[in-house]
């Protein structure tokens, strides 16, 4: 009976018969008890830890996300997790698939463990994996989410900080262009200035003709050798 549960295609030929897994108890005519209270009790504590720097869980060990589902596992002396441990056992090690999972069975029923008890307790840890993961997703969701809604805010205070300078500094270069006009400005007028003042200065110097004087460095040159 307990043997059809896992009759499978074998995979490849069985590498000799099957050597039994040792187990804890060799009474088949006796199903162990469970486990008390104070030898499987597990720490309530939650299945994630927040990071008090970003929000987001920091992910716990697996057996903290099997003892806050909302479906608990059974309380089993051979759960599906043990079945795990054995088949990685150093005893099994070399051998077919087949003769593993005949040795596997052996234990099993010389344990009195269930089967039906065993994919019970295989479907319920699954499926408080699938929850968490799909929490987890969820928060992970909303979190980028959150965090898109502030680089977008960031942009946006980014873009008016960006106008403001940009404005001032336009501001400052509009300001350096109206100076550099009022300089040539008063360049020009400074020429016409140098021009009268050259051309009142030839009079002053009564040999030659003042028309043929072209600057105040010629009118003082000449003056100097009158």
């Amino acid at each position: 009976m307990l043997k059809k549960w896992f009759t499978l295609p074998s995979i490849e030929e069985t590498g000799g018969p099957p050597v039994p897994v040792r187990a804890e108890s060799a009474d088949r005519g006796s199903r162990p008890s469970p486990p008390t209270d104070e030898q499987s009790a597990t720490p309530r504590t939650p299945a994630t830890v927040v990071n008090t720097t970003t929000g987001m869980p920091k992910y716990g060990p697996f057996e903290q996300v099997y003892q806050t589902a909302a479906v608990k596992p059974p309380r089993l002396a051979y759960g599906i997790l043990k079945v795990a441990e054995m088949m990685n056992s150093p005893h099994l090690a070399g051998m077919s698939p087949e003769a593993r999972r005949c040795s596997l069975l052996m234990a099993l029923e010389a344990a009195g463990a269930e089967i039906e008890d065993l994919l019970q307790d295989a479907v319920v840890r699954q499926r408080a994996l699938n929850d968490y993961e799909e929490g987890q997703r969820s928060r992970l969701e909303v979190f980028e989410q959150s965090k898109l809604d502030e680089n977008k805010k960031i942009q946006q205070e980014l873009e008016r900080l960006t106008g403001q300078y940009m404005s001032r500094i336009q501001a400052n270069l509009d300001e350096v262009a109206h100076e550099q006009d009022n300089f040539r400005a008063w360049q020009k007028s400074k020429q016409q200035e140098s021009q009268r003042i050259t051309e009142a200065a030839a009079y002053c110097v009564p040999q030659g003709s003042a028309a043929s004087v072209s600057s105040l460095s010629a009118v003082l040159e000449r003056a100097t050798h009158k």
